[in-house]
């Protein structure tokens, strides 16, 4: 995979690819390849009105109209009852998801919580996007996929390796470090990517009908996006906000580039279980390569504790 590019990308005409937080960074990177390459993209936001300034923008840089088509939809993360709601709908008119990309995230903030009450980063970054997953799991079973198989492409990051699962205080209740809290979902996207695939391999080897999913987990190295500049804004530090443009300048590949890990897991012949990352200096820049996560994110029973606590949070079951 050497040089992996966007040319490298199959043909996706009849395919509907779902983007979370797709009005931006990585997200519209991922729709611009998706849509350059025909599939209907549903760019699933929490702000409608960016997601719509976003779909013109690429309907501009086409020249007008780009070949597949972009439908979008709110979706807020930090609300339940959203995530519901935006999946009754897409079940209501689609018969059939080809790729879900759970990329949408946010990043090392003040301590806050979803509506729901769970710690905003595990709530938005893990929990949001496990409901998600569970609500579209019919409509990625009844998809005919990329390669024979939908995909579920859960982003992660390189800050999974200073995660720790604390199962006594996963809402950071007690103490709070808001890089710790990040490190820890994006732990926890890796522990529910395995998991989900060992989940699919399990009812498949005992006799039940192959789901025709693979659960697929990638990071997009150092990019330069706005993630980052959010994270200074919400931390009210100018000092932070010059020092934050100065690391993307200096170490930041730009979005496109970053979001190839993420194009890679949901289109090229990739296993269920792999881990997509970027295969230069230190593996947070370049082209997409197959890699290996950090030892915890592929604990059985931190993945099992997890899956389970998650269900009972949200109230999804899988069909598995």
């Amino acid at each position: 995979m050497s040089g992996w590019t966007t040319e490298a990308m199959p043909r996706l005409d009849g395919n509907t690819v779902v983007v979370t937080g797709a009005n931006s960074g990585l997200g519209y990177e991922g729709t611009r390849a998706f849509a350059a390459k025909g599939a209907t993209v549903v760019m699933a936001c929490r702000s409608v009105e960016r997601a719509e300034a976003a779909a013109d923008e690429l309907r501009a840089e086409a020249g007008g109209e780009v070949d597949g088509d972009l439908d979008v939809r709110e979706c807020d993360l930090a609300s339940l009852d959203s995530v519901a709601e935006f999946a009754e709908g897409l079940r209501a008119e689609y018969d059939a998801v080809d790729v879900l990309c759970n990329n949408a995230g946010v990043m090392a903030i003040p301590r806050s919580e979803t509506d729901d009450g769970f710690e905003t980063q595990f709530g938005v970054n893990h929990l949001g996007h496990f409901a998600l997953t569970g609500r579209l799991f019919p409509l990625l079973t009844d998809a005919e996929g990329v390669g024979g198989d939908a995909r579920v492409v859960t982003q992660s990051s390189g800050a999974h390796e200073s995660g720790e699962m604390d199962f006594s205080d996963l809402n950071w209740e007690e103490s709070y470090g808001k890089w710790k809290a990040y490190g820890r979902s994006k732990l926890a996207n890796l522990l529910f990517a395995y998991e989900l695939q060992r989940r699919i391999d399990a009812a498949t080897r005992e006799g039940d009908a192959d789901p025709g999913v693979r659960s697929v987990a990638c990071h997009p190295g150092y990019a330069d996006t706005n993630l980052q500049l959010r994270t200074a804004a919400e931390s009210g530090s100018r000092l932070m906000t010059v020092g934050m443009r100065l690391a993307n300048a200096v170490l930041g590949q730009d979005a496109a580039t970053g979001a190839l890990p993420m194009l890679y897991a949901a289109t090229a012949d990739v296993d269920g279980g792999a881990y997509v990352e970027p295969g230069g200096l230190m593996n947070m820049r370049g082209a997409p390569t197959l890699g290996r996560s950090n030892d915890a994110s592929y604990d059985r029973e931190d993945a099992r504790r997890l899956w389970e606590y998650s269900t009972e949070a949200t109230g999804v079951e899988y069909p598995l």
